[in-house]
């Protein structure tokens, strides 16, 4: 058996969140440099890390990519992190088939490079990342996720995960207070701001596309009960299965608040928290990880592609950099009752299937 339930374990119960990965970038590097393996910490002043093994022998340069920051939730009423998206699961795998693939010898030709990155939940790790030059010298990068039960069961796995984009914008809108007892005063930031969300529900594209938007968070407290609020914060979700999509999808959001508000008398500034790109992978790596599966769970075990709602900010790296071949699949585990989930589980048996798959990909590619 592997280490992969160890490592694991481990990081489950430190969950940090994007960019304050230090106790998790500090195991993983530790692990990584105790098996012979170079690590370079602190990619561009973060937490992100890359790891190298190099064969000796000229040849392609192939990254592996996991992320490592969990997610905030507020559970009766207290603020904390928590894994529920499966990135101490991801972790564990790169690092424990990153071990294996060393003390095997099974890297013949060119160079493995180890991708650990904070932050994909803010968007913003994978960019942090590209800055730091973690990509300079890559020419195929893979990446994986675990996959919800309705998608893929234990012993199954889709070679490809085409994500959505997703915008995220808040809208912060400007009213002015008064005595709740001679409202004509002011302008009610609340008012304005529930016909925001009623002006944005409103909006349509066309039928043919895959698009949602829907506000997710409402904040506005005058302090107290009798005054006309001055300022509400709300913020909103928006997703396309395309990019370019997104960009109208965005505007027309962005002039449906400001015109709504500005007819009670208020104003909006729209501000874009953070962006993900729509996937774009490539046939190349897309079929070592075809392969690889079947190698692993054979042609039962093989899916169809695999098409989500959900975004991932992995998808930087090939936008970024065309040049490189971006592959990203999606692993079976039973995962309930759903990604971000407080109570989100898996079956952590798949874990060491993961391995094996990674494993069987680069031996594909540099064995």
């Amino acid at each position: 058996m592997s280490n992969v339930l160890e490592h694991y374990h481990f990081l489950h119960e430190i969950p940090e969140l994007g960019f304050q990965e230090f106790k998790t970038s500090a195991y993983i590097a530790d692990q990584l440099e105790s098996a012979g393996i170079k690590v370079t910490r602190g990619i561009n002043n973060t937490t992100g890390m890359v790891a190298e093994i190099d064969s000796g022998v000229p040849g392609p340069v192939l990254a592996l990519r996991a992320d490592m920051d969990a997610l905030g939730h507020i559970i009766d009423g207290v603020a904390c992190a928590r894994h529920t998206c499966g990135h101490d699961g991801h972790s564990s795998v790169v690092l424990t088939a990153a071990q294996e693939l060393l003390n095997e010898g099974a890297i013949k030709k060119g160079r493995l490079k180890l991708l650990f990155q904070p932050a994909e939940e803010l968007g913003a790790g994978a960019l942090a990342m590209i800055e730091g030059g973690a990509l300079e010298d890559v020419e195929m990068i893979l990446g994986f996720h675990v996959r919800p039960l309705e998608e893929c069961h234990v012993g199954q796995a889709t070679p490809a995960v085409i994500y959505s984009a997703c915008s995220t914008l808040e809208a912060t809108i400007k009213g002015a207070p008064a005595h709740a007892a001679r409202p004509h005063l002011g302008v009610n930031a609340l008012d304005a701001a529930v016909q925001a969300v009623q002006a944005v529900n409103a909006i349509h594209l066309p039928p043919g596309l895959t698009w949602s938007v829907k506000a997710t968070r409402f904040l506005c407290d005058a302090g107290v009960t009798n005054s006309v609020p001055d300022e509400a914060r709300v913020v909103w979700d928006l997703r396309s299965q395309e990019n370019a999509p997104m960009e109208v999808l965005k505007e027309k959001v962005t002039l449906a608040i400001q015109h709504s508000v500005a007819a009670l008398g208020a104003k909006a500034d729209v501000a874009v928290l953070k962006e993900m790109p729509a996937a774009e992978i490539h046939e190349e790596a897309t079929a070592v990880i075809r392969a690889a599966i079947v190698d692993v769970l054979g042609e039962d075990g093989l899916l169809d592609t695999k098409t989500t709602p959900g975004s991932e900010d992995f998808f930087y790296y090939p936008v970024k950099n065309p040049q490189v071949k971006a592959g990203f699949w999606g692993l079976g585990t039973n995962l309930v009752p759903g990604l971000h989930h407080p109570e989100m589980r898996f079956e952590l048996s798949s874990l060491e299937i993961g391995v094996k798959i990674f494993k069987a990909a680069v031996v594909r590619v540099l064995g």
